[in-house]
């Protein structure tokens, strides 16, 4: 389902293609900005598949850096997750990783050198009031009281600062833009911020901290980058970026183009709301498969190879718009439908005895396709037992018109094997099937169904004998809502349940298959992943979407 052929046409590629013509760049430079205070999502994946491409098939380069100016939140663990998701994802950074702490030194240089130029301010006036002073779209800001300090003053209080001589929040830095502009961003925006933390990387060095708008432009520019790309919300801060650029000594000054974010119904693409899923034990980790993490779909059974083409498919514009999450799951069921071995597994498992089995022999063997539409992927034994299991929702005690399910007095064929009879059923005191005995017809190996008198359907089953237990887990989408990211309070529609366990069974022929594949379509269930995040040696597989609606 590649499509790179489209995936080329968009306006980033015509853009940059343009610009090459034109001998503007004569090698293309692209970046990846990740901030280290979570996993990585789905959402990224537009812009990491956008940028990696690009500087593939422009035969440039692209540099993973590390957007690390909040040491409040950010984290080393998720730095190495960060890393992790991108070789699984099949990508490859140029050089070493880049951070944006490494350029601290050169970010603070730059910052006096505003100062010097009366182009930046030491303010204190506190968050509260720098929104307050800052105005609305419909009313212009208002000069700080301290906007006017002299060069030498702002200069003196911002050595203060990095000195930590004042607490968090008393001051700032800002810059002196234009508080009457049209554009709020543009109304003396911060700079720089006191924060007595403790950075993963630098320690203790610093206690000022660069803003993301300051630091950024600067970092791409020290770095080369040629085509500075984001989404679309950060359109406003190119007018920004522009600024800082054009008011500061350095040599290269990058372009920054916008393009609409990726977003999917159900997915929830935002790390704060993710953590407020965290906290309230929601969801148990930042790679739970409910969730549209990258190690969450990957936890699930997602494939590198099926989200990368996904983001192809889905192309790259400016325009925002939500995607039908039925879309992305026919990536990876196409896949699988080509490339995962069929077994059978039994979910909810209902014992089956086979009255008229030949008292002499332990078991009948039969051969079965490892795929039926590709029989290069050859066969495999299975066995035909007195006792096997079949799955309670495939048993109906009373007719029902049409009905392709084992009925009491009617026949059904078992799947690549015999057609069978139920001719007694076995209950409990609170009235539950504890088993069921039929009788097999040895003559209806292999014969179609429609020679057969009016046997109409075909279920799953597997030999008690040649059976492993294991769990299914069913996941459901986590919210009732399709769009939630615009939502403010996030567990309002989240679902009661979202997953389903079940304890049933699996072919023995898995435990070999485990050696090769975690893939599976267990025929008529769906398509399963194990799962590789399980401590107590337990077989789980979980469901990474059901068979072909």
């Amino acid at each position: 389902m590649n499509n790179y052929h489209n995936y080329e046409k968009n306006f980033i590629f015509k853009i940059i293609k343009n610009d090459i013509a034109n001998k503007k760049y004569h090698l293309v430079h692209t970046r990846f900005p990740p901030e280290p205070n979570g996993y990585l999502h789905i959402g990224h994946l537009k812009s990491i598949c956008l940028n990696f491409f690009i500087a593939e098939y422009f035969q440039g380069k692209c540099n993973l850096r590390i957007d690390d100016t909040n040491p409040s939140k950010e984290n080393i663990k998720y730095v190495e997750q960060i890393k992790q998701d991108l070789i699984w994802l099949g990508f490859k950074w140029c050089n070493n990783i880049k951070y944006t702490s490494d350029y601290f030194d050169n970010i603070y240089q730059y910052a006096i050198e505003l100062i010097k130029k009366n182009l930046a301010y030491v303010d204190e006036l506190n968050t509260d009031d720098i929104t307050k002073y800052r105005g609305t779209l419909s009313n212009p800001g208002v000069d700080s009281p301290y906007r006017n300090r002299s060069i030498q003053e702002n200069l003196f209080l911002f050595n203060k600062m990095f000195l930590g001589c004042f607490k968090e929040g008393d001051v700032s830095l800002r810059a002196k833009i234009d508080m009457r502009s049209n554009v709020i961003l543009m109304r003396d925006p911060v700079l720089y911020r006191i924060k007595y933390i403790t950075h993963y990387k630098t320690g203790n060095k610093w206690c000022i901290y660069p803003t993301y708008d300051f630091a950024h432009c600067i970092s791409d520019a020290l770095e080369g980058i040629t085509h500075s790309l984001c989404t679309l919300e950060f359109q406003d801060n190119r007018i920004l970026y522009n600024w800082i650029l054009q008011n500061i000594n350095i040599q290269n000054k990058p372009k920054q183009y916008e393009f609409s974010k990726l977003n999917i119904e159900y997915a929830l693409l935002t790390k704060r709301k993710i953590n407020i899923l965290l906290k309230n034990k929601i969801i148990n980790s930042w790679d739970d498969p409910r969730l549209f993490t990258i190690s969450g779909l990957r936890r699930r059974g997602y494939t590198a190879s099926a989200l990368r083409n996904f983001c192809y498919n889905v192309g790259v514009t400016k325009q925002n718009n939500l995607i039908e999450i039925t879309y992305l799951e026919s990536y990876i069921r196409n896949e699988l439908n080509q490339n995962a071995v069929r077994r059978m597994a039994v979910l909810r498992p209902l014992k089956l005895i086979i009255v008229n089995f030949p008292q002499n022999i332990q078991y009948i063997k039969l051969t079965a396709p490892n795929h039926p539409n590709d029989l290069s992927k050859g066969y495999r034994d299975i066995f035909f037992t007195k006792e096997i299991y079949i799955d309670k929702t495939d048993f109906l005690e009373h007719d029902k018109k049409n009905c392709k399910k084992l009925i009491l007095g009617h026949e059904i064929r078992l799947r690549y094997a015999y057609v069978i009879k139920a001719i007694k059923i076995l209950k409990d005191a609170h009235n539950n099937i504890i088993c069921l005995y039929c009788n097999y017809d040895m003559h209806t190996l292999g014969i179609k169904l429609n020679k057969l008198r009016g046997v109409k359907g075909v279920i799953h089953w597997i030999s008690t004998s040649y059976a492993i237990k294991a769990y299914f887990y069913i996941y459901d989408y986590l919210f009732t809502q399709k769009n939630i990211n615009y939502l403010k309070d996030i567990l309002s529609v989240v679902k009661k349940k979202t997953l389903i366990r079940y304890y049933g069974f699996i072919e023995q022929n898995i435990l070999y298959d485990l050696k090769f594949t975690k893939h599976f379509q267990f025929e008529r269930e769906g398509y399963f992943f194990l799962d590789m995040k399980n401590k107590k040696h337990q077989i789980i597989f979980n469901r990474i979407t059901t068979l072909k609606k």
